[in-house]
């Protein structure tokens, strides 16, 4: 099952996520199948850079956002 979801990058302490399309059985650093966005809690208001086309064409062919990545879609709309 593929599923989009956050793959942590950054230091310690100073979270950045890449917004990731991804098989479900992979670890959450792990292999990805295509990156569509990235998101920064550490600015304020926190930042969400998302390609809208790709989540649509990956949420159509079958792939389940995360509640999360749920959440950040529904606030870039």
């Amino acid at each position: 099952m593929v599923k989009i979801r956050l793959q942590r990058v950054g230091k310690k302490k100073a979270p950045f996520y890449h917004i990731v399309v991804a098989d479900s059985r992979s670890p959450r650093d792990g292999k990805i199948i295509e990156k569509i966005g990235t998101f920064d809690p550490m600015t304020e208001p926190s930042t969400i850079v998302l390609d809208k086309e790709k989540v649509q064409k990956w949420i159509d062919n079958g792939a389940k956002p995360t509640d999360t990545v749920k959440d950040l879609i529904n606030k870039v709309k």
